[in-house]
């Protein structure tokens, strides 16, 4: 049977490997999270450190309380070795641990249902266990019964209690006696706390990524800031922002003196006249702590020598010291290395003299601008957790062993301080050792009350010090640069991105940076390519094999963008090599199409006539005076014409875009009115139409000019229309082209009479009217003028709206938005105009004429040309519609 079993293994070995070959996908559902905070294996970390076999280790965690004298709940925070043990951030839970049978029990409180409504509810039993890593979980009333339970457990009667404290007590059940062990639990999480494993490194990354980001933020903003309160408020709002709502310790935004105090955090000082900031600020994530500082200059340059040194030799101590980490090394060496490295530096500065480099380190004086330790270990604190002393526990005995070091016995006593050397500094801690995170950060102070009542009323150390040079640099206040290291296999990673040197001054030189530490979670659409050997997709099930009618319809675009402009790339759709789907779509005109029809029409209109303007007191039509370009300019005099043609050196300069367009659109303006000017009445003369009060809402319905701009040369208003001039117009008769030299500078008195082109008017005044008017004073000419413009606009609309309406009860359309959709008129109104023009005529002339006007809208004919292309557009609509059937895109 077995002989036949391999045969037909055998045989079917070509059809497996080919079945094999093949690529499946294959979704999968988890109960909990991939990865959780990795609780258990910390738990039998300190089992190991602890040496037993036997016990329960009992944590309690932080119980919710409210502030003293108020009913508002205090600020929570875990405490860090219970999460150590639990991953849980929940208030009033408590742990143990069973470490024969290897058992991690967590205690929730029961949910209140009177506090849920204010406060909402904690996880149930169920959801705690797939959040953390626990083997059971039960409510916290059940406590004691628990406890009760395995310690009259005879398989424990010999088991020790591990608790961290004395005071460390269970709820409602009494004292266990002497087998309690409030000693051995403390330094066995503490040795185990200090090496962190991946999950820890990850989120102590995270911390600094943060971090870093909100210190660009900071140094891209400085130069805006005036308080120190504002730095502190960015700082925080980056960090929030990025889910780190927990600052790891208040941040220390000192600027000048004020960072000669090491813990400084009043931040509430104005930075004028100062010269540097140091900015000691770091976040929490996820209960774990970063600690980053930075010095930097509050101008865009060293604001002096005494900073720059200062800050360089800063620099030099963090580089070199941190360029020999690495395990196996006594990072008190490196504390001693900092001060020989600060000793030399001030000697060069002058502020040491009058002794060698060994009579002041032994004279201790460097602590006098080096008071603190060069660094600690970080983790679930910012002064995380170290060694009380050099210990390691080895089956429940401890052990102690001398760090290796490159310096005789007590080298460093005169440069320690028992107070301010956190661990890794003190001479108690062990060599460094991979998975460790500790800080770098050397600083130089100077500090007024130190200097004055501790080191130069001391002969021992006044004789060193240089008081005349010290007085230089008080202004600096102090620099600390601090970065967070890995402690790795081969050497160390720098885990702070923060920039600094060079790099922090560019970032302060040019403002804004791009943000690149925070990655952008956004799910990224995924072009697929049709390279031709793809294989066809196949239709879904339930789509009708019959091509549907398409939805597309063409975009309508602005007549004022450029056809260009709308053109981008679309992720959200596969590159189709066929026919354009909006090949037959029409298209508006561009810019470049608007001047060739413009210079067409050009060749064949009359001759200009004679010109009122000279060149130096005329404005083009677009009301910009650019130079190398022809503009176009509204006058009346020949003379404006003959200086133009004078003038061969501009005859290959292009003309102006924008003035060509203003033309036409005038031009088609004054085809429209031309048939309604010789049915209208004459209008009665000007001297009857004078009014006294113009109100401010006349000055937002018509653009013109003040009283005194009356006698400056006018400019038309911009009225964009998709619709095209007509031919045989006179529009050259009024408009001349004139070359402005190729210079980037105008002379003085032709610049004083250049207008803003808000102010631009269009002049409709009639010839007829303008020859056979008796002479009226100015100001009532420009009222007409004004009225007249604002009638004619308003003419222009009505007329629109009345053709469409015709036009589509005559062929029985509905409404159509591509039809109804009106070309785009951007508001070219200033906005102070309201106080440029502050009163209109009210003339009831006027209000009579304008009512006679409209009257004569409904017997107008409909534009024979708009009708053809309105109904041309419709016929290739449905042309359209039908080409999309046959579409092999859609077909297919």
């Amino acid at each position: 049977m077995r002989r036949t079993m391999e045969l037909l293994d055998a045989t079917s070995l070509p059809e497996r490997l080919q079945w094999e070959d093949k690529q499946y996908c294959m979704h999968l559902e988890a109960g909990s999270p991939f990865e959780k905070y990795p609780a258990k294996q910390h738990a039998q970390r300190v089992q190991e450190k602890l040496g037993v076999e036997e016990g329960l280790v009992y944590l309690p965690g932080q119980p919710a309380w409210n502030n003293e004298d108020s009913d508002m709940p205090a600020p929570f925070r875990q405490r860090r070795y219970f999460y150590y043990l639990s991953g849980c951030n929940e208030p009033s839970c408590h742990l143990t641990y069973d470490i024969q049978r290897d058992t991690l029990t967590l205690f929730i409180p029961r949910i209140n249902p009177a506090r849920v409504i204010w406060n909402g509810r904690g996880s149930t039993p169920a959801e705690a266990l797939v959040k953390y890593d626990v083997d059971e979980v039960h409510y916290h009333d059940e406590l004691p019964a628990f406890v009760h339970k395995w310690m009259t457990d005879v398989r424990n009667q010999h088991a020790g209690y591990y608790v961290l404290h004395e005071s460390s007590q269970i709820p409602g059940y009494p004292a266990v006696g002497p087998r309690v062990d409030s000693k051995s639990l403390q330094p066995a999480m503490n040795i185990a706390r200090m090496i962190k494993d991946d999950h820890e490194i990850k989120l102590i990354r995270k911390a600094n990524d943060i971090s870093s980001q909100a210190h660009r933020e900071v140094l891209a903003n400085i130069l805006t800031f005036k308080n120190e309160a504002q730095v502190e408020g960015l700082f925080m709002n980056v960090c929030i922002s990025h889910q780190a709502k927990q600052q790891a310790y208040d941040p220390i935004a000192a600027s000048g003196p004020n960072a000669g105090t090491l813990h400084y955090d009043a931040n509430n000082e104005d930075l004028a006249d100062r010269q540097l900031m140091c900015l000691d600020a770091g976040c929490e994530y996820e209960l774990y702590a970063s600690d980053i500082t930075r010095t930097f200059p509050l101008s865009a340059s060293w604001p002096s020598k005494e900073a720059e040194s200062i800050y360089k030799l800063v620099q030099h101590m963090q580089e070199t010291c941190i360029g020999r980490l690495a395990p196996g090394v006594r990072y008190l060496d490196l504390h001693i290395l900092a001060h020989q490295i600060a000793i030399n530096g001030l000697l060069q500065l002058g502020i040491f003299h009058n002794g060698t480099r060994e009579e002041i380190y032994k004279s201790g004086t460097s602590k006098a601008f080096f008071p603190h330790g060069l660094g600690h270990h970080i983790g679930l604190e910012v002064h995380d957790v170290g060694q009380t002393e050099l210990m390691s526990v080895r089956r429940g005995k401890p052990v102690y062993q001398q760090a290796p070091s490159f310096y005789p016995e007590n080298f460093h006593n005169p440069v320690y301080d028992a107070k301010t050397c956190h661990a890794p500094t003190d001479p108690q801690s062990s060599h460094l050792e991979e998975g460790m995170v500790v800080t770098v950060e050397p600083g130089i102070y100077f500090s007024v009350y130190a200097l004055e009542h501790f080191y130069l009323s001391s002969p021992v150390h006044s004789k060193y010090i240089n008081i005349e040079v010290v007085e230089r640099y008080l202004p600096v206040g102090g620099v600390r640069i601090e970065d967070d290291i890995l402690i790795t296999s081969k050497g160390y990673e720098n885990l702070t991105t923060a920039p600094k040197g060079e790099k922090m001054l560019d970032i302060i030189r040019g403002g804004k940076e791009i943000s690149t530490d925070a990655p952008d979670r956004r799910p990224k659409p995924s072009l697929r390519r049709n390279d031709g050997n793809e294989t066809p997709l196949l239709r879904a099930p339930g789509i009708s094999s019959k091509a549907p009618h398409s939805i597309l319809k063409p975009l309508a675009r602005a007549t004022t963008m450029p056809a260009e402009f709308r053109h981008h790339d679309d992720a959200d759709f596969e590159p189709f090599a066929g026919p354009s789907l909006f090949e037959k779509f029409p298209r508006s005109m561009t810019t470049g199409e608007k001047i060739q029809q413009w210079r067409q029409k050009s060749d064949h209109a009359p001759a200009p006539q004679q010109l009122y303007a000279t060149v130096e007191q005329s404005m083009p039509v677009c009301g910009e005076v650019v130079p190398n370009v022809q503009h176009l300019y509204l006058s009346g005099f020949s003379s404006l014409a003959s200086k133009t043609q004078q003038n061969p050196q501009f005859k290959s300069v292009s003309k102006c875009k924008n003035c060509v367009v203003l033309v036409q659109t005038l031009d088609r303006l004054r085809q429209n009115l031309s048939p309604l000017a010789q049915n209208s009445p004459k209008p009665e003369p000007m001297s009857t139409m004078r009014s006294d009060a113009r109100n401010k809402k006349a000055g937002q319905e018509c653009l013109g000019f003040p009283e005194e701009n009356l006698h400056e040369p006018q400019q038309p208003r911009i009225l964009h229309d998709r619709s095209r001039a007509l031919p045989g117009n006179d529009s050259a008769s009024r408009f001349s082209a004139r070359d402005t030299p190729p210079s980037n500078s105008l002379s003085a008195s032709s610049s004083a009479r250049v207008l803003d082109d808000r102010n631009a008017t269009i002049p409709l005044r009639s010839k007829n009217a303008v020859h056979t008017t008796p002479p009226v004073p100015e100001s009532d000419i420009e009222a007409v003028r004004q009225e007249m413009e604002r009638l004619q606009m308003r003419l222009r609309s009505l007329e629109d709206n009345a053709h469409l309406k015709a036009y589509r009860r005559e062929h029985n359309i509905r409404s159509d938005p591509l039809l109804n959709a009106q070309p785009s008129m951007p508001n070219l109104r200033p906005h102070g105009l309201s106080q440029q023009l502050s009163v209109r005529p009210r003339a009831e002339e006027m209000r009579e004429f304008a009512r006679k006007r409209s009257s004569l809208l409904d017997d107008l004919l409909i534009d024979d040309q708009r009708l053809e292309r309105r109904e041309r557009d419709r016929r290739q609509e449905l042309q359209d519609r039908v080409a999309l059937k046959r579409d092999p895109y859609f077909t297919r």
